[in-house]
Order: C-alpha cells, then sequence, then structure tokens
C-alpha cells in the first residue's frame, strides 16, 4: 500500500512538473509572439515622412520701373513685368523616400531689354520701349529632387537635377544634401552642395554687331539708313566674348537649436564660386574720355559690360524665432555678405504672423538692406577707356532699399473643400512693396495653393 502511495506521489509531482514546464514555454511563447507582433506593427505603422501626394501650385505677378538701366549704360527706363506659375507635385513613394517634381515657367515683357535694339521702329529714346524680340521672352525650368530620411528620421540624405532656359541663356544643376539630428530633435546640422553649368548664347547691342568678328563696320544698313550725329566717326571697343560658358559651385552649412520651448535659432554659412562668363553681354557702357554718338535720342554703346571671369562670395546668417502666444510669433533674419568684387551688404527682417482664427493668419513683415558698390561700377559716362573692367549696372552699385510685405494665409488641415481627388489644403497670397534710394522700385503679389491627394 504504502509503495502504490509513493509511486502516486511521484506521478503527481512529474505531473506538476510538466505542467509547470508547459507553462513555462507558453509564457515564453506569448513574449515572443507579442514581442514580434510589436515589431512587425512597428514596421507597418511606422509614421510616413509624407503621408500623401501633395500638389503645390504658385504664381505672381512682379512689375519694377526706374530710370538707370543696365541695357541703356546706366540710363533709361527699366520697366518690366513678369508672370510665373510654378506647380510642385511632392510623391512619397514609401515610408523613407519622396520624390519632388518642380516644373515652371516666368513670361516678361520688358521695355528696358527691348533696348538691346532700339532702331526697330520710330525714334529711338532710352526711355522708351522698342518692338524689338528682346522685349519679352519666356523662361521655363524644371527640377526633380529625391530625399530619404532613416527610419528614426534623424538622418535625411537628398539629390536633385535641374534644367533652365530662356533665349540667350541655359543652365543645368545638380545638387545634393545632408542633415542630421540629435539631442532629441531639438539640434539640427546639415550641409548642402550644388553645381550649375551654365551656357550663354551671347546676344550683344544691336550697333555693336557690325564690329564684331566679319562685321563690316560703319558700312552696314543701320548706319547707312540712319543719321549718326555727335561724334559722327564712330568706333566702339568692342570683341566678342570667346568664352560663353558658365559654373557656379556652391557650399551650404547650417546649424539650428530649439533654445526654449518658445524659441529657435539657427545660423547659416554660405559659400560661392563662380568661373567663366559674368558680364552680360548686352548691357551698355559709355565712356567718359570718348566722344558721344547718337542715332536720333539714343547714345551709341562705347564698350558692353566687362568684368573678371571669377567671383567668390560668402554669406552668413542667422535666424531668431519666438513664439509669444497662440496669437503672435516673431520671426527675425539677419544675414552678412561679401565678395572679392569689392560688395558688402547687411540684410535685416522681421516677420510678425499673427494668427486671429484657427484658419486664418496675416503675416506683416519688413525687411532693410544696404550694399557698398562693387569695384567696377560707374555710373553713366564715368568709365574710362582704359579701364580693364567695367559696368554701368546699379544693381551692383551702392544704396539702401526697404520692402514692406503683407500676407494672409488660410489652412484647413482637413482639406475640406476638394478639386477633383485634391483637397485643398491651405491658400498663401502676399503682397510686397520694394524701394531702393536709387529711383528703382518694384512690387509682387504672390499666391499659393496646396493640395493634397485623397
Amino acid at each position: 500500500m504504502e509503495g502504490k502511495l509513493e509511486e502516486a506521489v511521484a506521478v503527481t509531482n512529474k505531473t506538476r512538473k510538466l505542467k509547470k514546464f508547459i507553462l513555462i514555454l507558453c509564457v515564453f511563447a506569448f513574449v515572443k509572439s507579442y514581442s514580434q507582433t510589436e515589431q512587425d506593427s512597428t514596421k507597418v505603422y511606422k509614421k510616413r515622412v509624407l503621408e500623401t501626394t501633395e500638389v503645390d501650385f504658385l504664381t505672381s505677378y512682379y512689375s519694377q520701373d526706374g530710370d538707370n538701366a543696365a541695357v541703356s549704360g546706366g540710363i533709361g527706363t527699366e520697366e518690366l513685368t513678369d508672370v510665373t506659375g510654378t506647380f510642385v507635385v511632392s510623391i512619397p513613394l514609401n515610408d523613407d523616400d519622396v520624390l519632388t517634381i518642380d516644373a515652371g515657367v516666368s513670361a516678361y515683357t520688358s521695355a528696358s531689354s527691348s533696348n538691346v535694339g532700339p532702331f526697330d521702329d520710330g525714334p529711338a529714346d532710352p526711355f522708351q520701349a522698342s518692338s524689338g524680340a528682346s522685349s519679352s521672352d519666356l523662361w521655363a525650368n524644371l527640377t526633380g529632387s529625391y530625399s530619404h530620411s532613416s527610419d528614426d528620421r534623424n538622418d535625411i540624405w537628398s539629390a536633385k537635377i535641374s534644367i533652365s532656359s530662356e533665349y540667350d541663356y541655359f543652365s543645368a544643376g545638380v545638387g545634393g544634401s545632408y542633415t542630421k539630428l540629435f539631442n532629441e530633435k531639438n539640434t539640427e546640422l546639415s550641409v548642402n552642395a550644388n553645381v550649375y553649368i551654365d551656357t550663354w548664347n551671347a546676344i550683344y547691342p544691336t550697333e555693336l554687331r557690325p564690329f564684331g568678328e566679319n562685321g563690316n563696320g560703319l558700312n552696314d544698313n543701320l548706319f547707312t539708313q540712319n543719321t549718326i550725329t555727335g561724334n559722327t566717326n564712330y568706333n566702339p571697343r568692342f570683341s566678342e566674348f570667346k568664352d560663353e560658358g558658365r559654373n557656379s559651385y556652391s557650399l551650404g552649412f547650417g546649424f539650428s537649436q530649439i533654445l526654449h520651448k518658445n524659441v529657435q535659432g539657427s545660423l547659416a554659412l554660405d559659400f560661392v564660386q563662380q568661373q567663366g562668363l559674368l558680364s552680360t553681354p548686352f548691357q551698355r557702357v559709355y565712356f567718359s574720355d570718348v566722344a558721344d554718338s547718337f542715332i536720333d535720342n539714343f547714345q551709341l554703346a562705347d564698350a558692353v559690360e566687362r568684368l573678371p571671369d571669377s567671383r567668390f562670395k560668402v554669406a552668413v546668417g542667422g535666424r531668431l524665432n519666438w513664439y509669444l502666444n497662440e496669437t503672435f510669433t516673431v520671426r527675425t533674419f539677419y544675414r552678412y555678405y561679401f565678395d572679392d568684387w569689392g560688395i558688402s551688404s547687411h540684410t535685416a527682417s522681421i516677420e510678425v504672423p499673427i494668427k486671429i482664427t484657427d484658419k486664418f493668419t496675416l503675416y506683416p513683415s519688413y525687411r532693410f538692406y544696404n550694399q557698398t558698390a562693387a569695384d567696377y561700377f560707374r555710373p553713366y559716362e564715368s568709365a574710362l577707356s582704359t579701364d580693364d573692367f567695367y559696368t554701368s549696372d546699379y544693381d551692383l552699385s551702392e544704396y539702401s532699399a526697404n520692402q514692406i510685405g503683407f500676407g494672409v494665409s488660410y489652412t484647413d488641415i482637413f482639406a475640406k473643400a476638394h478639386i477633383w481627388k485634391l483637397g485643398l489644403k491651405s491658400i498663401d497670397l502676399k503682397f510686397y512693396q520694394y524701394d531702393r534710394d536709387t529711383s528703382f522700385s518694384s512690387s509682387i503679389i504672390t499666391a499659393g495653393f496646396k493640395f493634397v491627394m485623397d
């Protein structure tokens, strides 16, 4: 009897051990299964860099005027109008990768550039538009970019390629960037590089073309069919540019830091090296030591702009954005720039977004700019025929400028309004008025519409 009891106890103990072992196996299997489920869940529900395809349509209308046209040697109308339209389509390829296509066109009419050939019809005058082919043009651009983000979203790589063209210029570019976030994404470092290979199709002022290679000088129809007044022995200093290429290389560094829950700051340092044809072939220059020649009221060019074939630029700047409360934010910016042509400049701006409702925000802004003149800048009839380099382009002169802007934006994160399969996420409208302390002024109206694909 006792033997059977001991045997029963032994069987019971084995049964308990077996049940315990099975229980341990079940727990282990459950934990492993749960862990695997968590990992799979992470892969399946990882937040995408871009949730759905976004489409931006951007457009602007720009107008300017002034009395210091570089086309006519520092005098004459600078009147120009320009209308642009751009589509930007951002497509998520997967959780981590985004492809962006940027395509745009810009159409302008210009009384200033029309005077590249001012003798097409009627009396020529630097303050009047001509009907020449250079009075209008179309610029087109296509850029494709690709970006990849790491799983933890702390590393972002991007690459891009672009082409653009207009009647006298073609440009092709490649570039890339790398951004690193750390310190729980409170700190950001970035580096970017770009290369642009450009080619001019040099267009020269009409009166200079007969003095180029294989030209017939004063025997050209322009001079036999029109009367030269003033210095009738017109003999410009002119030779065509041998190299019509221009290469630009840029390298930029960025640093951004969240300083406080309401304050963010950033710094940027940029270097640009340009080589090749940096002169604009159709911009006239008049020499003070050469007698003036005219057809009608238009002074004939003594030469075209001549500038060095290299330029090195440096810009360093910073931003400080301060979130005051749910209504007001202050955005400030400052940049110092200098180059080896003698220009140095200061730019300072402030923008104060005012959130008036959950959907509408106002954007008043102000920008100040000041620069010194390039070493080679000469006002109208101030250059000498013995100078190696000269320009009468007032963009390279000493000046100060003020810009006042105002904008309004509408945002609907739910994109309730629809056009076809696109939900309207935001609308931005802005106006800027720009004035220099010379005679130059301009204004621009911009509009942006952001759509998301359903």
